[in-house]
């Protein structure tokens, strides 16, 4: 019997999965890091992987103290489009900082799940202009024609930025 044959693209192959394991175990352990930076920097990261094993930890993250992590978690739970992220990331809707309910807003348009609409929606008459753009084109993505009156409303908000998200919202409930 022959001996198995040496394959050096293979064991290459192998060799990346194995730093790939490590790389991401690495930025979980990071993200209960004390220094804020290496938290963003682990979220950011495992964002950008799309690994499905981040998330549960990145949900986790949702609860810090400092309003920078939980935003890019929040942008990070939205890239990887998990549904698991969904109930954690409504209750964000309503937190006292515009950059949590912008970036929960955001998240949970990229998510995708129109039962998510209602929660969203309440921030279309938000203070604040970011956070009403990004409801505006949550919505847009969720599709939804019920809301077509309510981000028409928004064609007349005294911010063009707004105006124009909702002008684009429209069209895509079209």
């Amino acid at each position: 019997m022959p001996e198995k044959e040496h394959d050096p693209v293979r064991e290459a192959h192998q060799r990346r999965e194995q730093r790939q394991e490590q790389n991401i175990a690495i930025l979980i352990r990071q993200l209960s890091d004390s220094n804020p930076t290496f938290r963003v920097r682990a979220a950011e990261a495992l964002g950008s992987i799309g690994d499905p094993r981040g998330v549960e930890p990145l949900i986790a993250l949702l609860s810090d103290p400092v309003q920078e992590v939980v935003w890019v978690t929040l942008r990070a739970l939205g890239t990887l489009r998990d549904p698991r992220a969904i109930d954690p990331v409504v209750p964000c809707l309503s937190d006292s900082d515009r950059w949590i309910r912008q970036g929960a807003a955001w998240a949970l348009g990229e998510i995708g799940d129109p039962r998510t609409a209602p929660a969203i929606a309440r921030l279309i008459a938000d203070g604040k202009k970011g956070v009403r753009i990004a409801a505006a084109e949550a919505l847009g993505k969720l599709g939804d024609p019920h809301y077509r009156t309510l981000l028409e409303a928004l064609l007349d908000d005294d911010e063009f930025e707004v105006r124009q998200a909702a002008r684009d919202a429209v069209k895509k409930l079209a």
